[in-house]
């Protein structure tokens, strides 16, 4: 059989970058390279200007907490990470670890930051140098914004002693308001709780009233004919002395009070008066009729009866 020349195999093309394209990649590449070298520039500048600082109280005092505030809010910190402490240790780009590198800790640095957003750089400063202490300062924190805005202009002039009288008369003012207030809030808490015993008692009255009327209820169900019409009988019995008490109580002393009346002074209300009467016997005429009652030959009052009893 006659052997097949080969055939010569064809050169691999690799795609051709034109300059855009090549300066682009480029870019890209570098920006990636470079972001977290930036971090660490910056974290090594701010380590350096620490360890240039006489102490870190007096770099604290000056421009330090705004740049401690910068790292932490870019969170710059993570820059540390793979780096190493004198010790040698490992560092994974932690807050505490950035704050410990600097000789303080991480709750000291928060408390300074806090004070620089609330209070501004000037003020800050120049409480520092009055030598206003973190208590002080946080307890200022707490003041209205008024307050705090007063405060803050009179911080910056430098002036302690009216600085500290100021301070002193808002605080003092601050507490006897809250303790207004507390008591107007004990007052309020107070008066709920007295309403709470009100509504329930109302509503074991009504819880009561709700179970007697059940009993009630359940007592006509099964009651007789006799029993029922000498329960109706007991409560007409109790309303018509009732009124009859009232007539010859309340009604007779005011006649009373009135005869006493016109002998001191001359007058006559008799007719006043039998109107009045006159009024009743038309009420009880009507109740009389409504109900074609017999005129009734006892004198002696219902309820004494024997059959009543």
């Amino acid at each position: 059989m006659a052997r097949t020349k080969a055939q010569p195999t064809a050169p691999i093309e690799l795609p051709v970058l034109d300059g855009e394209m090549l300066t682009a990649t480029q870019n890209s590449m570098a920006t990636a390279m470079t972001s977290h070298s930036e971090e660490r520039d910056i974290v090594n500048q701010m380590l350096g200007q620490a360890q240039m600082a006489d102490s870190i109280g007096k770099f604290t005092a000056t421009v330090a907490v705004s740049k401690m505030a910068y790292v932490k809010e870019n969170k710059l910190y993570r820059g540390l990470a793979g780096m190493h402490d004198r010790d040698g240790r490992g560092l994974s780009g932690t807050w505490e670890e950035f704050c410990s590198l600097l000789g303080t800790s991480a709750p000291k640095v928060n408390e300074d930051i806090n004070n620089l957003r609330q209070f501004g750089e000037d003020a800050l400063e120049s409480m520092s140098r009055m030598g206003i202490g973190y208590r002080e300062m946080r307890q200022y924190r707490r003041l209205p914004e008024d307050a705090q805005a007063a405060l803050i202009e009179v911080a910056t002039t430098g002036d302690k002693e009216a600085f500290v009288d100021l301070a002193e008369e808002i605080i003092a003012k601050h507490a006897k308001e809250k303790t207004e207030l507390t008591q107007r809030l004990d007052e309020v808490n107070a008066d709920y709780e007295a309403q709470g015993e009100v509504m329930a008692n109302k509503a074991k009255e009504l819880d009561s009233t709700k179970q007697e009327l059940k009993k009630l209820q359940k007592r006509i169900q099964t009651a007789t004919p006799d029993d029922v019409i000498k329960e109706l009988r007991t409560e007409v019995v109790a309303l018509q002395f009732e009124v009859e008490a009232k007539i010859l109580g309340e009604l007779r002393e005011g006649f009373a009070k009135m005869a006493e009346h016109a002998a001191e002074h001359g007058q006559d209300h008799r007719d006043y008066q039998a109107n009045l009467i006159k009024q009743l016997e038309i009420t009880l005429a009507t109740v009389r009729s409504e109900f074609h009652l017999p005129e009734h030959q006892s004198d002696t009052p219902v309820w004494q009866t024997q059959a009543e009893a």
